[in-house]
């Protein structure tokens, strides 16, 4: 794994496949904590230069930026571009899926919602552009705006009314520091319809994370209740169905599990024996059919200052963890890397096409069957680093005995 270090709330390194490193300016699902796996001191392989041709001169900016919190909803939220045109701009309610609709201005280089945004919401906002050439650009950012009142009821994810898979935790992050925990883990319930116990950890003095000893049952439905600060919420969600995907590092196949029947394998290619991918369990916390992966975000530039590389749109892209690992389609590589050579620098790849049209390609076939809360299982990687549980939404790396033990509720 090639990555600087994850700051709070701000985004990370992405390995990619085929001798390319890169990385994007994307958080972790409700700004998770930093995860305490890093791999600063790994050295950057040489870039694809088939990949790096396609660098776009257009360069898109997204107000307020990835990752913010308290929005106030008569903020300035919108997207402008430099050196380009706008050619779309998607802004979505993530919890139901709703598109916000916007107005694009008529010389194509700034886009803003048509209306005032909701309280106590995470919006998605996905921009594409293009410059003078046709070259591609994208960029994406993850908001949450202002909670109805009170500054400290936390925030909440999953979203009320979503769908999610198993493996999602309940997650409470706070804007300061929690001194007494045991006083604000009280006024937090969570319980699911399958009758499992839920326990609440502590990951730092931020983040409360909950879950059950074992995946949630599917179909379950999952009701937290909380009142901080005087702010009553009551948030429910419902699991679907039980995906479980496990990428083999050895044999260089994913396996994917539904409902416990195999459903496909896919040929993969994961971190090289240089830049390993993590073992471990990860959750699939943020999808995206387009992100742009550029070198600068790791100061890897040239003598003009221009990144090494700026990839417009690596298709298919699913984060596993905060501190960068993804797992993503690949257009650049050769097709015999996939199920042959472990070749990225960290992340899982699999076969695609440039732009991800084609949904035969198995990058767009998991991508499509494949939902935020899927669990994805890293084994017989060379990686001998333990994945921190919050280091994205890894929570199940931790045991159960050790899980109740950071409950302040004991």
């Amino acid at each position: 794994m090639t990555a600087r270090k994850r700051q709070a709330r701000l985004a990370a390194a992405a390995g990619v496949l085929g001798g390319v490193l890169a990385v994007t300016a994307l958080g972790g699902t409700a700004g998770a904590a930093t995860g305490g796996n890093d791999a600063t001191s790994r050295t950057p392989a040489p870039v694809d230069q088939s990949a790096a041709q396609d660098a776009s001169d257009a360069r898109v900016t997204i107000t307020p930026g990835q990752g913010a919190r308290n929005v106030g909803t008569d903020e300035p939220v919108g997207v402008t571009v430099g050196n380009g045109q706008l050619t779309r701009v998607t802004m979505t309610a993530v919890a139901t899926g709703a598109e916000i609709p916007g107005t694009l201005s008529a010389d194509g280089t700034s886009w803003q919602p048509d209306s005032p945004l909701k309280r106590a919401t995470t919006y998605q906002i996905a921009a594409e552009a293009q410059d003078a050439k046709g070259r591609p650009a994208t960029e994406n950012a993850t908001i949450a705006t202002v909670s109805p009142a009170g500054d400290f009821i936390g925030h909440l994810s999953p979203q009320d009314g979503s769908t999610v898979g198993v493996g999602m935790p309940v997650t409470v992050t706070f804007d300061k520091a929690v001194i007494d925990k045991a006083a604000v883990q009280s006024q937090i319930r969570v319980s699911s319809s399958s009758g499992q116990p839920v326990v609440g950890h502590w990951l730092g003095d931020g983040r409360l994370d909950f879950r059950p000893e074992t995946y949630w049952e599917p179909g379950s439905t999952v009701t937290v209740r909380q009142n901080l600060d005087g702010v009553q919420k009551t948030v429910t969600f419902k699991i679907g169905r039980s995906q479980i995907s496990t990428v083999d590092a050895k044999t260089k196949r994913m396996t994917v599990v539904r409902n416990g029947k195999k459903i496909k394998t896919i040929p993969i290619s994961s971190g090289s024996p240089e830049h390993p991918t993590y073992n471990g369990q990860m959750v699939i916390s943020e999808k995206y059919r387009h992100i742009r992966m550029n070198a600068a975000s790791v100061n890897i530039t040239e003598k003009d200052g221009k990144p090494s590389y700026n990839i417009a749109a690596v298709p298919h892209a699913m984060r596993l963890s905060d501190s960068g690992t993804f797992i993503h389609g690949n257009y650049w590589g050769a097709a015999s890397v996939f199920g042959k050579a472990n070749t990225s620098h960290g992340c899982v790849g699999l076969k695609d096409v440039k732009g991800g049209g084609d949904a035969k390609q198995p990058a767009a076939w998991f991508f499509d069957h494949s939902m935020i809360g899927d669990v994805v299982i890293v084994k017989n990687s060379d990686d001998k680093t333990t994945l921190a549980p919050d280091n994205g939404l890894s929570d199940w790396n931790m045991p159960w005995s050790e899980w109740v033990a950071g409950s302040a509720a004991n």
